[in-house]
Order: structure tokens, then C-alpha cells, then sequence
């Protein structure tokens, strides 16, 4: 009775859920390699190894998992008070505006103080584009889900503006990019590789992002109002100063991934900078139980799918677009 109870606990327990769905995901997509008579074995073994055994697989997997892990920050932390935030793209966006802005018209001059600064301009870029979902869910009961989800289409076209209008660069030979940043306003990158600053800065966010919802009386009452927002309310925990904090923080943090992209890999603000960051660091705080650490596994494991799909149009004569059908199945599983 008591192993019957333990096996229970451990296949209940959301660490379980998530590798049992991640594997199953990996069956299913087998089948489906077999199906159209690849082999599936020679695939993910192209797949791992194409992104683990070289210096540039691995900075790319690096690359795209810095986005990965401040949008799954971003949907972490208000997942905490039992808010859904699937705005981390719109967000991102806004996040790498508010950047750019600062990197264009402060006039800092040295890099001390100008990538601080680009931070605080992404993460208040993306925290007051957050905000105004969590201002329509308190004044006039909208829905977070529908709100953020719909707020990203118009962040796009917000940025698009600029970057084809007033901040579009006059010597850019009619391409829609801003000016080039400065010296000062680049995260520099490691070696001869794309990996770049980014990745210390989200990973102080992780650190940061634990510590608070797992040590402090803060994140404690951030999981009692997860939990039960009603009881929480009577014990007179202000429910909902928690909420706007949280969405807001959560924003904050998409908008340091658009900071990152823009200051660490584009160098200017131009249409189209997320391939689907947020909607990615959505699916990797869902599969990490919204627990910051593990999102960096997540990301990590989305990373090296999405990268090593670039080698099935090579191995497995399949297109890169195909290991999105991998991510679609874990995220129904």
C-alpha cells in the first residue's frame, strides 16, 4: 500500500506530468516521421547532436533561450496570483520600443549607464502595455486571457508606426529599421558568437523571480492568492494590488526579452524582431509548473528543437517549420 502510494504521488506530481508529456510528444511525432517514411531515430539523434556538439549550435540554442526565459518569467509570475498573461509577444515588443527609445534620443555615452537605462525603458515599455490589461480586467471585468491575447496584434502594429514613420532611418535606404545603436548601447557577445549579455541579465531575473515567490512573505501570499483569492481577501491580504504588481512585473519581463533582442542580436528596432518568442515562453513556464528554474530547462528544451529544426531540411529533407508540429503536440499533451 504505501509503494502504491508513492508511485501515486510521483505520477501526480507536476514534474512528472511535464516529462511524461514531453516524452509522449516525441512518440507521437515518431509515428508521424514514420508515417511519411522517415526515421525517427536518425532525426532526433541530427536534431540533439546538430545543436550540442559544436560552438555554434550551442550559442545559437543560447541565443534563442534568452527570450524564452523572460517570457516565461512573464507568464510565471502572475500565473502566481491565478492570472493568465498569454501577452508576452505584445509585451516583448513594446519592451524593445521603450529600449530603443532610450538608445536613440537619451544621448548617454557610455555603456555603464546606457544599457541600465535601455533596461528600465523595456521593462517599463512592457510592464505599462501589461498594465492595461490588468486595468481592463479591474474596471471593466474583461477577461486577462482575451485582453493580452488581443493586446499583441495592436503592440505590433504600435511599433510598426514608428519604425516605418518618425524613427525610421533616413539612411536606410528605404528598408523600415531605425538608426543603428551606438557602441554604448550593444550587449557585447561572447567570444565570436551570438550569445550575448542578454543571458546574465535573465538569468539574474530567474534568480531574482525564485527567491521572491519561494523565500519571501510576498511570494507567500502571491500562492495564497493563487490558491484561493476569496479566503486570501478575509485574511486581508490586498488581492488586488497583488494582481496589478504581478501583471506588471510580469510584463516588465517581456520587456526586458525585447530589450535583449534589440541591444544584444538586431542593434536597431525593425518590424518583425520576435519569431514567436512570447507564445514560446508561454509554453515553457506551463510545462516548468511556472517555477522559475526549471523555465530555464524548458526554454532550453524548446531551444534546441527549434534550432535543430533547421537541420531536418538537410537530414531528413523535412522543413524547419516542421518541428513546430513537436511543440504543438507537448503543449496538448
Amino acid at each position: 500500500r504505501q509503494t502504491e502510494r508513492s508511485t501515486r504521488d510521483i505520477t501526480s506530481s507536476p514534474a512528472f506530468r511535464s516529462i511524461f508529456a514531453i516524452f509522449m510528444s516525441f512518440v507521437v511525432f515518431g509515428v508521424f516521421l514514420l508515417f511519411i517514411g522517415r526515421d525517427p531515430i536518425d532525426i532526433y539523434s541530427s536534431v540533439f547532436s546538430t545543436n550540442l556538439a559544436s560552438k555554434v549550435g550551442m550559442s545559437e540554442v543560447g541565443v534563442r533561450m534568452i527570450p524564452f526565459v523572460f517570457t516565461g518569467l512573464a507568464t510565471a509570475i502572475p500565473a502566481r496570483v491565478g492570472l493568465i498573461n498569454v501577452g508576452g509577444e505584445g509585451q516583448l515588443y513594446l519592451g524593445a520600443w521603450g529600449a530603443t527609445g532610450v538608445a536613440l534620443y537619451s544621448g548617454i555615452g557610455t555603456i555603464w549607464l546606457m544599457i541600465p537605462a535601455m533596461m528600465i525603458g523595456g521593462f517599463i515599455g512592457g510592464g505599462a502595455w501589461s498594465g492595461l490589461a490588468i486595468l481592463l480586467r479591474n474596471s471593466r471585468g474583461v477577461n486577462e486571457v482575451i485582453s493580452t491575447l488581443l493586446l499583441n496584434f495592436v503592440a505590433i502594429s504600435f511599433v510598426n508606426i514608428f519604425v516605418f514613420g518618425p524613427w525610421k532611418n533616413p539612411e536606410g535606404f528605404g528598408y523600415p529599421y531605425t538608426a543603428n545603436f551606438s557602441d554604448a548601447a550593444t550587449l557585447s557577445g561572447f567570444g565570436d558568437t551570438r550569445f550575448h549579455g542578454g543571458a546574465v541579465i535573465a538569468l539574474v531575473a530567474v534568480i531574482v523571480s525564485y527567491l521572491i515567490l519561494s523565500r519571501t512573505r510576498w511570494g507567500f501570499n502571491m500562492r495564497a492568492i493563487g490558491g484561493n483569492p476569496g479566503a486570501s481577501q478575509r485574511r486581508g491580504v490586498p488581492v488586488v494590488k497583488y494582481m496589478i504588481v504581478a501583471m506588471l512585473v510580469g510584463g516588465g519581463m517581456a520587456g526586458l526579452a525585447g530589450m535583449s533582442e534589440v541591444a544584444g542580436i538586431q542593434h536597431h528596432l525593425r518590424p518583425g524582431i520576435s519569431d514567436n518568442f512570447g507564445f514560446l515562453g508561454f509554453l515553457a513556464s506551463w510545462l516548468a509548473n511556472h517555477n522559475p528554474l526549471t523555465i530555464i530547462l524548458m526554454a532550453a528544451l524548446l531551444a534546441v528543437i527549434l534550432v535543430g529544426g533547421d537541420a531536418l531540411q538537410f537530414t531528413g529533407n523535412l522543413p524547419s517549420a516542421a518541428m513546430f508540429i513537436l511543440i504543438g503536440l507537448t503543449l496538448f499533451m
